[in-house]
């Protein structure tokens, strides 16, 4: 990887993170862990029973997106919508507390706020369970997101949007957004969902992951030739600048108009993939605010996936293990 980032050309890029500022558009939750132990299987019916030890409730979806550019020293607008209820609440609690505004997100009585539950034992997901409504956010509640949208663009240096199809990425929403952003010259960044990517023409760079590429593209990858030919599908759909294939442990792909770029995995240990994607599309975003070019970012957001499945839970990663991870990860791959 050497020959696509150096460090010194890392240190400079992560250390203008802290003047970049991204619009985050998607749909928000609420991640509820509940941590136990696993002594004995249930009479009742052949399933573990959970000792609970522990609770806590994390950023989620588009929210976690904006937690890890906090956390990479970024700064943050985001927009989209929760229920007028105690999740909510405390959703936008959690990001006041981080200092990043809420003004642009709405509060909707006619819709709860998404929560996921997951509980874990013994650093192992046991089970997960969902409260949502996944219909299509009321057109008022899309308005009132748009109107924010057209106002914080202009302080934004890139804008990402984050599917998770729960309601607010709609085609209109979508082709609206990018043609705001091409009239600005902001790029647009997606975290997409399968269900979704004909909404993506014309943004920036579109992040889909191993099976999101394959079901989109109707290509199975198995091997290096069926990725090539995924990639080729969905670059020519979505008539994006680059599409990046994030690969598990086979690392990533990068899909330039006149160049495929691997980038092998780095992560040490996999412990959870919570989050991973919210972690990539962050750094991506931030580093191409940064400077970067297309594959100088995916090569940071590798960086930045491979120290977050290292932990338990929706985690996030600070800018000095991030700069650590790479500089060790350089010179391995001398």
């Amino acid at each position: 990887m050497r020959h696509l980032l150096s460090h010194k050309r890392a240190r400079a890029i992560i250390e203008r993170f802290r003047e970049a500022r991204l619009l985050v558009i998607g749909d928000l939750i609420m991640d509820h862990f509940i941590w136990g132990k696993v002594r004995r299987i249930s009479p009742e019916a052949p399933v573990p029973v959970v000792e609970v030890t522990s609770e806590s409730l994390m950023l989620g979806g588009s929210a976690n997106v904006v937690n890890n550019i906090h956390s990479l020293g970024g700064k943050s607008l985001v927009t989209g919508v929760v229920g007028r209820d105690d999740d909510g609440r405390k959703l936008m609690a959690a990001l006041k507390d981080k200092g990043i505004p809420t003004e642009g997100i709405i509060a909707d009585s006619r819709r709860p706020t998404t929560i996921k539950t997951r509980v874990i034992a013994h650093n192992q997901q046991v089970v997960r369970f969902d409260r949502e409504k996944k219909d299509r956010i009321e057109p008022d509640s899309t308005a009132r997101v748009f109107n924010y949208v057209k106002k914080a663009m202009r302080n934004s240096d890139l804008v990402i949007i984050s599917d998770y199809a729960k309601g607010l990425i709609t085609e209109s929403l979508v082709e609206d957004t990018v043609e705001a952003a091409r009239k600005l010259g902001r790029p647009v960044a997606v975290d997409p969902k399968v269900e979704h990517f004909d909404y993506y023409r014309g943004v920036s760079i579109v992040t889909p992951n191993n099976l999101e590429a394959s079901l989109a593209s109707g290509v199975e990858i198995t091997d290096d030739a069926s990725l090539h030919r995924a990639g080729e599908v969905l670059f020519n759909k979505i008539g994006c600048e680059a599409l990046l294939i994030t690969r598990g442990e086979n690392g990533m792909s990068l899909f330039e108009p006149d160049s495929e770029t691997h980038i092998p995995t780095v992560a040490q240990e996999v412990f959870d993939v919570s989050g991973a994607g919210d972690t990539v599309i962050g750094a991506l975003g931030l580093a191409l605010a940064s400077g970067a070019s297309y594959k100088e970012a995916s090569v940071i957001a590798n960086f930045a996936a491979g120290v977050v499945v290292g932990k338990v839970g929706t985690a996030t990663v600070a800018p000095d293990e991030l700069v650590m991870a790479i500089e060790a990860g350089l010179r391995k791959s001398r």
